[in-house]
């Protein structure tokens, strides 16, 4: 294998905060479009000023109400690790593997992550948010970016996703893509994924079901 650098989402593939922020956005949808659970999906991958722009765009009433109410939503937010998370982005990192987070949150978010674990930054080569990109997910822009973050070519690198609209972006980009089953159901990821996992325990393990050498095998 030729894949040198291993890129990933945050909510749902580091962390298992998807269904926190699909209950808040759900709330946001009811509330003003009486369609939460549908809102909370059209809007997953998208930055804040995307939402704006294109649900609220010149209310900056509900702009401001909005943003206030997920800054307060997000400080009392968990941050806990996708199961076998840690262990398995050592190990590859071990290999010599470049990593790096590719995420449509903004730097305000990572501040309140870097709060919940002062760890977090040891763990990656680099950490590029919603300021880095010009476009967001489904297009590929961030994570092409985060292939030229490492000087590599797209084909060298691994996109971890979970929305349907970051799996596009991995896709559009031209990288392998690992789908993680957090967000949406098995058979859903598995129509934009060229691999599919619940989480990193079951690859942390050479004795489960050979799972291990296939996930790590990527990079080696």
């Amino acid at each position: 294998m030729n894949h040198r650098a291993a890129l990933f989402d945050l909510d749902g593939v580091v962390f298992d905060t998807e269904s926190q922020y699909t209950d808040f956005w759900g709330s946001v949808g009811d509330k003003y479009f009486h369609s939460g659970a549908k809102f909370a999906n059209a809007i997953k991958g998208t930055t804040l000023k995307q939402i704006f722009d294109k649900y609220f765009k010149d209310d900056a009433k509900l702009q401001k109400e909005i943003t206030v109410a997920l800054d307060n939503f997000e400080m009392s937010m968990s941050y806990e690790y996708i199961e076998g998370f840690p262990e398995y982005i050592s190990r590859i990192r071990a290999l010599g593997i470049k990593t790096a987070v590719v995420t449509s949150s903004n730097i305000k978010k990572m501040e309140k992550v870097y709060s919940a674990h002062p760890e977090f930054k040891t763990l990656f080569d680099a950490i590029l948010t919603s300021e880095d990109f010009d476009r967001s997910k489904p297009d590929p822009d961030c994570y092409l970016k985060g292939a030229k973050r490492f000087g590599v070519e797209p084909d060298m690198c691994i996109g971890f996703e979970d929305s349907i609209n970051g799996l596009k972006a991995v896709k559009a980009a031209g990288m392998y893509c690992v789908g993680l089953a957090t967000t949406n159901p098995h058979e859903v990821v598995a129509e934009y994924a060229d691999l599919v996992i619940d989480n990193y325990l079951d690859y942390n393990d050479k004795e489960r079901h050979g799972k291990y050498n296939k996930l790590i095998g990527l990079f080696v």
